[in-house]
């Protein structure tokens, strides 16, 4: 092959990764200003307190543990199964 198209073929691959890897660039630095844009700003109200989760005050049965029926049998060989 010619000097020309050995050059010429080596410029596309090269090439087409430098672009690949500009618009990986532009994609993340995008995606980091969408993320900035989203924060609010020292004009804005804060964002609000995070939400408590809900639990329950009560345990839960083990198989092991008495049934809470009352039947005095443990709870995997009576309400558990």
């Amino acid at each position: 092959m010619p000097r020309k198209e050995v050059a010429f073929k080596e410029e596309l691959i090269h090439g087409a990764q430098d672009s690949k890897e500009g618009s990986r660039f532009d994609r993340r630095k995008e995606k980091e200003e969408q993320r900035k844009a989203s924060l609010p700003g020292e004009d804005e109200q804060p964002l609000p307190p995070p939400v408590e989760s809900i639990r329950s005050d009560q345990k839960e049965v083990g198989r092991n543990d008495p049934c809470p029926c009352g039947s005095g049998k443990k709870y995997k060989k009576c309400c558990g199964k």
